[in-house]
């Protein structure tokens, strides 16, 4: 098996932390030892050589993902010139391995998620390759806990089997972010799964998906195929990515794939999408508070307060987030905490690139 790490993610919730330098997946969230990168990466080599673990990001930061996967082979780090969503990094990956291994199984991961439960994720990421090596495309999908309405949602089919201690369900269909009262309607019925953005797949088969659903996508991996792997490969890549159009491989592919299938797990996770997620998976003081840096917080509850040198002093806060990066501070409620995109939108339009 494979491991391929898309990391050319932005984090723009985690505003003004996360920037366009320093993304999400680059920081030290939860553990102060790592950043989400390096844990993504540790999570899987218990079951995947290091030689098969590939990365997709973006050209700007292809030096720092080295550095920071010094044990991950520099030529497995494959740069995007521009980002085109995941649907170009899932093609380019898979032209690289397919290269080298006709048979390869991938296991896809985002590189900036949250899994409580390695083992156990380890465990269905194999039993999902047992799956995928038989042309199904394979989703991981979470049990959802709660009526979340920051993720996609998955409607689950009929059990088709089970393989190791793992359900495997046909995927009836791909729900976006739904609304409080739809979330509701989802959890409550039981057929529903979060869309956690973790497949499993053999290369073969989803460059065959991508030649019959991003027909575009697919002539233009033809194109760079000869080069891959050749001193050639950058300035192909390079030729070809900005005139790729935009797409996720759920949109472009698996929302219309007759072979996609799910195994539905509690594996501990969470794409860490926000500053109130990320409070979630954090220390907290008997109040409630995360604290992070030189902070004194005075009869306050259930807040998260962030500075990154300067001294932030908080009182009487409830609910709330606080984070000062030096040169930005956001200040919002936690119930708002996914609107900080908003914030982001707005600094692009007015080409305040400082801050971005």
């Amino acid at each position: 098996m494979y491991a391929v790490v898309l990391a050319g993610g932005g984090g723009t919730r985690l505003w003004p932390r996360s920037r366009s330098s320093t993304p999400k997946h680059l920081l030290s969230l939860i553990r102060p030892e790592a950043t989400m990168l390096q844990e993504t990466v540790s999570r899987v080599l218990p079951a995947i050589p290091s030689e098969n673990v590939y990365i997709v990001t973006n050209a700007l930061h292809v030096q720092e993902v080295r550095e920071q996967l010094p044990q991950v082979p520099a030529e497995n780090v494959l740069a995007e010139p521009v980002g085109r969503n995941t649907g170009p990094a899932v093609g380019y990956a898979a032209a690289r391995v397919f290269k080298g291994d006709p048979d390869a199984v991938m296991l896809v991961l985002p590189a900036d998620h949250v899994i409580l439960r390695d083992e156990e994720f380890r465990d269905v990421a194999l039993a999902g390759g047992k799956v995928a090596r038989d042309g199904y495309l394979v989703t991981l999908g979470i049990t959802p806990t709660h009526p979340e309405t920051g993720y996609g949602y998955m409607e689950m089919g009929e059990a088709m089997r089970r393989v190791e201690a793992c359900e495997v369900r046909r995927v009836v269909c791909f729900a976006e972010k739904p609304d409080r009262e739809t979330a509701e309607r989802y959890v409550e019925s039981g057929r529903y799964v979060w869309n956690s953005g973790m497949f499993m797949w053999k290369a073969e088969v989803i460059l065959g998906e991508i030649q019959a659903y991003m027909p575009g996508l697919y002539e233009a991996l033809q194109s760079v195929q000869p080069a891959l792997g050749t001193p050639a490969e950058a300035e192909q890549i390079e030729r070809v990515w900005p005139h790729l159009e935009s797409q996720s491989i759920d949109y472009g592919l698996l929302e219309r794939s007759e072979k996609v299938v799910t195994l539905p797990v509690d594996i501990g996770w969470s794409d860490i999408g926000d500053w109130a997620t990320l409070a979630e998976f954090s220390p907290r003081d008997e109040e409630g508070n995360t604290i992070l840096g030189d902070v004194m917080a005075f009869g306050s509850r259930n807040s998260l307060v962030y500075s990154s040198g300067r001294l932030v002093t908080a009182l009487g806060l409830e609910d709330m987030i606080v984070v000062d990066t030096g040169d930005a501070v956001l200040v919002c409620h936690k119930s708002r905490a996914q609107e900080v995109r908003r914030i982001v939108d707005r600094l692009k339009s007015e080409k305040r690139q400082g801050h971005l």
